[in-house]
């Protein structure tokens, strides 16, 4: 991988620009006392990198580890390095305009008092969510407390709906991945977690979710909230399948989301989610270029720090919307050749123009992993070779393999040379197989923990370092506790009764509920509206008519209930509201409510 300029500054010189004062102290507590957010973690980061960690990505990680307050420009400031993602406040006529409040209520509630210490108690007259992953929208109530005045609470349009998929529906396995990606559960220092390249990890508090109020469904939209004027530009299927840019045109300063940071970014982030469409991507930062470029003086993002200047502001928007389109259209042109995703991968690189520029380095997105990608968003999983169409599952078919090698013992053998000669990929192959064919293999998991650690140690882009060392964490035994900014109970219940049913049917055990038909009708008087549940064949579907239910002929449920929302809330966490209203066999809805799965929140992710 190319190494980043040792003589370039000017990165440094753009993190520490505006500084006012860091956190102090360093660390976040929630209210159980457990520390949720340490700054001061990250300490080690000031010395000289080691040999257990690539200098590129220890660059990044002395960047993204500067914390504080600082001003952007008059009248805007940012809360960096107090969570994995920044805190962006705008000064109005009356108060002040958070912009993405954090991942956690806490951490988010940290960075307004930093703030109001330097700038005044300001209250909060606007909130904005650029987009909608939770790192951007989960500490609302650290700035909007219950008990506040009605404020705007702006976001793109289908933002609660691609909120609740990824942070519900694939909720579990999504959070339990991300242990491994962001190295939550790994010690910090230089032998392990050392930042994941957007920032240095994520906080472990409250996480919460206040509905939007105002939807962007435009580009050209302008809003004047507490007295300042925002121009939107909607950036749908970007970075996030809802998101968007704006500028404040009378302090000429560019928001960029995360559409455009200081790193290559991903097209599918390893914990999951959709695939991203590259060429969208980069065709919303061309329009952004020539919507903003002649007008911003400063652009800023969700993550790392801001940029000063139209000339580098037209840059950094180029180079980031070329490398989109380049990812793209190579990966197509290649594609269309007949080579598969991983072959794209190994021979693909990047103009030398885009090579040299850090922001455009590894250390959060990767190059191979985007390229599979793209090959993913067109083609799928297979890659039309018929052998692979009908493949073992890897316990199985790494016993087949560990046996055709002549043995684990012998397997083992064969990695440990690979790993000698410096082949560290094919080593994790091999060792891999071993591990997957006898789990409790001692020596196969320590070497394969090895040529992991080996592996992260090597690695310019953090995300793959902090899955490499929580790997060979879990190979040696300590299986890394589930992530977990503690879901407030507020999530839930800011979905609408639609999504609400839909997270029920997808913890059906489908197979045990193969012969079991259920009707049951939910009436919330509140809504107005019924909604019409049917198990049929293992699937939970609904629809849903408006006014009380009316029986008749055609359609007699089992179970009619009469509910308000919290009841609702109440039924599907498993307790059964015992004032709520029925009407039918009250069996029915233990009989629906014993078919419910609980997902496991700490399942292994490198062993079988």
């Amino acid at each position: 991988m190319t190494a980043a300029p040792v003589d370039d500054h000017q990165d440094f010189a753009d993190a520490d620009r505006g500084f006012i004062a860091a956190l102090d102290p360093p660390q976040v507590t929630g209210d159980d006392g457990r520390v949720i957010w340490d700054a001061e973690a990250y300490g080690f980061l000031a010395g000289n990198c080691p040999e257990t960690a690539n200098e590129s990505l220890w660059r990044q990680g002395r960047l993204v580890s500067r914390q504080g307050l600082y001003e952007v420009t008059d009248g805007i400031y940012q809360a960096r390095g107090l969570d994995l993602s920044n805190m962006t406040l705008v000064e109005g006529d009356h108060g002040v305009i958070v912009i993405d409040p954090l991942v956690c209520a806490e951490t988010a509630a940290a960075a307004l008092e930093l703030y109001r210490k330097y700038r005044g108690d300001r209250p909060v007259t606007g909130l904005v969510y650029t987009h909608s992953h939770g790192a951007h929208f989960g500490g609302g109530r650290g700035v909007l407390p219950h008990d506040h005045h009605p404020v705007p609470v702006l976001a793109p349009a289908g933002f609660l709906r691609h909120a609740v998929r990824e942070n519900v529906y694939a909720g579990p396995a999504m959070t339990r991945r991300s242990v491994y990606m962001y190295g939550t559960q790994l010690p910090k220092g230089p032998d392990g977690q050392i930042g994941c390249g957007l920032g240095t990890t994520r906080s472990t508090g409250t996480m919460t979710l206040i509905p939007p109020t105002v939807d962007i469904t435009r580009t050209g939209q302008e809003e004047i909230v507490d007295g300042v004027r925002i121009v939107f530009q909607l950036t749908p299927g970007t970075e996030a399948p809802a998101e968007m840019n704006f500028c404040f045109p009378a302090h000429e300063a560019l928001c960029l989301a995360e559409n455009a940071t200081h790193t290559l970014h991903t097209v599918l982030p390893l914990h999951g989610g959709d695939v991203r469409d590259a060429r969208t991507w980069s065709h919303y930062l061309g329009e952004a270029l020539a919507l903003f470029g002649d007008e911003a003086e400063v652009a800023f993002a969700s993550h790392h720090w801001p940029t000063w200047g139209k000339d580098r502001i037209k840059t950094l928007l180029a180079h980031q919307r070329d490398f989109y389109a380049y990812l793209h259209d190579q990966t197509l042109r290649l594609l269309n050749e007949g080579l598969t995703g991983t072959e794209i991968a190994e021979e693909l690189r990047l103009p030398p123009d885009l090579e040299q520029d850090t922001s455009l380095h590894g250390y959060y997105g990767s190059l191979s992993h985007n390229v599979k990608a793209v090959y993913q968003r067109y083609m799928g999983w297979f890659d039309g070779n018929p052998a692979h169409l009908w493949e073992h599952p890897p316990a199985e078919q790494a016993r087949r393999y560990v046996e055709t090698i002549g043995g684990v013992e012998a397997t083992v053998d064969a990695g440990k040379r690979y790993a000698a000669d410096g082949d560290l990929r094919f080593a994790a192959t091999l060792l891999n197989h071993a591990v997957f064919a006898q789990p409790k293999n001692l020596r196969a998991r320590r070497e394969l923990a090895l040529v992991y650690e080996r592996l992260g140690h090597g690695s310019e882009n953090g995300t793959w370092r902090n899955f490499y060392l929580t790997g060979a964490m879990e190979l040696r035994g300590t299986l890394a506790e589930a992530w977990a900014a503690t879901p407030d109970p507020e999530i839930a219940a800011a979905l609408t009764v639609d999504q609400l049913i839909d997270s029920l049917a997808i913890r059906i055990d489908g197979p045990r509920a193969w012969s079991t038909a259920l009707t049951l009708d939910l009436f919330l008087p509140d809504e107005d509206r019924t909604w019409h549940l049917t198990l049929s064949h293992g699937a939970l579907t609904h629809l849903s008519s408006p006014g009380a239910p009316t029986p008749s002929g055609e359609h007699i449920p089992d179970l009619t209930l009469t509910l308000t929302k919290p009841q609702l809330l109440d039924l599907l966490a498993g307790r059964v509201p015992g004032d709520a209203a029925r009407h039918g066999e009250s069996g029915a809805l233990n009989q629906l409510l014993g078919l419910v799965r609980t997902p496991n929140p700490t399942f292994p992710v490198v062993t079988p």
